[in-house]
């Protein structure tokens, strides 16, 4: 029998409208009051950025959806999906300003969209930044009834003077400070999916949400000596650091700091040495770049901020 409505079709209208007015009544200050609009605007403080630079990226959370459906556990994958976008904005020097996110689902379920909303507005919160709209697409076509897939943009706001990766400055003998993940992150699940069968019982530690880096580093943009960061994502350490540092130099890893033990377990599994630190952040989750020279005035700022750091190596 062939559908009449668009009900029959298998998209509720009603269900879609009704999950945005639970957005927007949320209570958190991370919530843009306005939402539920066309699209989220903002006004810029030109005292506070006299010459700006807009920054935007786009991320998702990968197979880590399937790891949160296996556990049946959506609380944590909208922290992900934020953290994702906004540490990409900060290594460039720019404040998260707004987050969207884009839902797409086979059939809306409340309890789910609901525990996925409320980790991106924790992650909103985390990150200091808006959550300024969205879209939830009911696709049952596409998706199967208990499929779904997630996507999140930022846009953040620089000073021209502090953007960064400055690679004009950077040169050899400069020093890698790390900053630890809370984990495996969002990249490299597809691999430790399959060597980690769920009964051995670590899939719940794979699930740990993205570290959030945006407080950590806001506060360095003033400082001379920092001259760049990178967000340690699918590559690793070595092949995201060369994103940001000058052709010409090599980087030296000492390999002595803390590796948290589901990177040893993946590796026990019968990952190679070489493709674990080619996939995963081993640990690190963000490196920054400091002058050899003066690298007390970013120790010092990251010690006030009580931000643990460990120096993990230098470029040669």
């Amino acid at each position: 029998m062939k559908p009449k409505t668009y009900q029959e079709a298998g998209v509720s209208i009603e269900k879609g409208d009704k999950f945005a007015q639970f957005i927007a009544k949320h209570s958190s200050p991370a919530v843009d009051p306005s939402i539920g609009g066309f699209a989220g605007g903002l006004k810029l403080d030109p005292v506070l950025y006299p010459n700006p630079v807009i920054f935007s990226t786009t991320d998702g959370v990968g197979t880590k959806l399937l790891v949160a459906k296996k556990l049946q556990r959506f609380d944590t994958i909208g922290i992900d999906l934020v953290a994702m976008c906004v540490n990409d904005l900060i290594v460039n020097g720019a404040k998260p300003l707004q987050f969207l996110d884009y839902i797409a689902i086979g059939k809306i379920d409340d309890d789910l969209l609901q525990k996925i909303i409320g980790g991106v507005i924790q992650g909103c919160e985390i990150a200091d930044c808006l959550l300024a709209g969205g879209e939830t697409a009911e696709m049952p076509d596409v998706y199967g009834p208990d499929d779904f897939d997630l996507a999140g943009f930022a846009v953040g706001v620089a000073r021209s003077e502090q953007v960064r990766p400055q690679k004009d400055a950077i040169r050899a003998g400069d020093l890698l400070l790390g900053l630890p993940s809370s984990g495996i992150h969002s990249n490299g699940l597809s691999l430790a999916r399959k060597v980690l069968p769920y009964e051995s019982g670590l899939w719940p530690v794979l699930l740990s949400p993205t570290r959030i880096y945006v407080r950590d580093l806001l506060p360095l943009f003033e400082l001379e000596a920092f001259k760049a960061a990178a967000h340690i994502t699918g590559g690793g350490l070595i092949g995201n650091l060369s994103r940001v540092i000058p052709e010409g130099l090599g980087i030296e890893l000492s390999h002595d700091w803390p590796v948290p033990d589901i990177f040893r377990e993946i590796e026990k599994a019968g990952v190679a040495p070489e493709e674990m630190g080619r996939v995963f952040n081993m640990g690190i989750g963000m490196v920054l770049v400091v002058d050899r020279h003066h690298p007390e005035t970013v120790i010092h700022e990251l010690e006030q901020n009580k931000t643990v750091f460990f120096e993990i190596g230098r470029l040669t």
